[in-house]
């Protein structure tokens, strides 16, 4: 009997419509559940310099690329075809590889170039960001791109 339960409700949830993808609540979900995680584990392990990054490099760095992210997969309102029509993973492989790398260039400017060509100084919080801001964007860019394509493709075009 419990075989009979399980088919029903995965029936169930495969007939319920999505809910539409709002670029607002995307983002806002994208700051806040970074936000939280991680400040959560940063005041359980007592690390501050976590639990003030929670809130900054991690979250902030999260809800910027589900913007942008969702901003230039809604392309206005007309998707581009490529977008709908490529493979989920393929799609989503290839901007978390262009988010990701982008994020590894911007960690790597702001804790190695600026400290090294202005009065900047080097300190742990911008070594952080090597590590936050690539994590972060690949993060928040395959969510993104997974719930937009799961609606993308139920929507009528």
């Amino acid at each position: 009997m419990p075989a009979t339960k399980d088919t029903t409700s995965r029936n169930q949830a495969a007939s319920r419509p999505s809910r539409p993808f709002t670029l607002w609540r995307e983002v806002l979900t994208a700051y806040a559940a970074p936000a939280l995680m991680a400040g959560t584990a940063g005041a359980v392990t007592e690390q501050q310099d976590l639990a003030v990054a929670a809130f900054t490099s991690i979250a902030g760095t999260s809800a910027v690329v589900a913007f942008l992210v969702g901003t230039w997969l809604r392309h206005g309102g007309q998707p581009r075809r490529w977008t709908t029509t490529a493979p989920r993973v393929a799609l989503t492989a290839a901007l978390v590889i262009a988010a990701a790398g982008a994020a590894v260039l911007l960690g790597w400017f702001t804790a190695q170039w600026l400290p090294a060509h202005t009065p900047i100084p080097a300190t742990p919080w911008l070594e952080r960001l090597r590590i936050d801001l690539p994590v972060s964007a690949a993060l928040a860019t395959t969510i993104v791109t997974l719930r937009w394509r799961s609606t993308a493709t139920a929507s009528p075009a």
